[in-house]
């Protein structure tokens, strides 16, 4: 498959992305009291962590991260920025969720046609172009002693976005139409799902009838 992106704007692109969720990173570290080299490893957790999985699952190795030192250098500029600026960036969350949500469209396009350019069936790159999005908040939550927010049913729905644009990049593979508007399209849609989570606290639906497991639980339900 011919690259969507000329070389120089993906690196670009890539670089934005990864520089976005490693703020989430390195914020998330700052709530957590960690320390600077804390707050610098959960950046490049966050920045790189989905793409590197993404790599070393399709056999791309050695993994962009550590053959282009500004993939890496981008989540130490992070955390120096976050490092002093921290409640300044915090009043701005908002518009870090915004472009947060941005790099979650890029992330799982990108991710999505790799893993098909790299010899995947459409559903197991629809599965790549997740993890590449959402991976590195995975591993961050989960080095930070959270449940990751990706499981978490009192948070606005994160996942999906990212599995209805990767399956549009799966349908555009299908019918041989993959351009880089159509890239962008689907980009997009991810993107503004994730929009009007955030605006209408859109969240996944929990168990049927989990109210009342939940009481019997509480009570103890499990006799012996």
């Amino acid at each position: 498959m011919d690259t969507v992106f000329s070389p120089p704007l993906q690196h670009w692109l890539d670089i934005v992305g990864i520089f976005v969720f490693a703020i989430s990173g390195a914020l998330l570290a700052v709530r957590r009291n960690f320390d600077v080299f804390g707050m610098a490893v959960l950046a490049e957790v966050t920045g790189l962590g989905g793409g590197l999985f993404r790599d070393v699952v399709i056999g791309a190795v050695p993994p962009a991260a550590f053959t282009d030192l500004g993939y890496f250098l981008t989540p130490l500029v992070a955390t120096v920025l976050v490092f002093f600026l921290h409640p300044e960036v915090e009043r701005i969350n908002k518009a870090v969720s915004v472009f947060d949500a941005a790099g979650l469209g890029l992330f799982c396009v990108t991710g999505t046609l790799k893993g098909h350019e790299f010899g995947l069936g459409l559903t197991s790159s629809v599965v790549m172009g997740l993890a590449t999005a959402a991976g590195g908040g995975v591993l961050r939550d989960v080095l930070a002693n959270e449940v990751p927010s990706l499981l978490r049913w009192d948070r606005e729905i994160y996942a999906v976005p990212a599995i209805v644009g990767s399956s549009a990049v799966a349908l555009l593979i299908h019918l041989d139409a993959v351009r880089p508007v159509t890239a962008v399209g689907a980009a997009l849609l991810a993107f503004g799902l994730r929009l009007l989570a955030l605006r209408y606290n859109l969240r996944a639906p929990r168990a049927w009838k989990r109210s009342s497991a939940t009481v019997d639980a509480e009570s103890g339900g499990a006799t012996g």
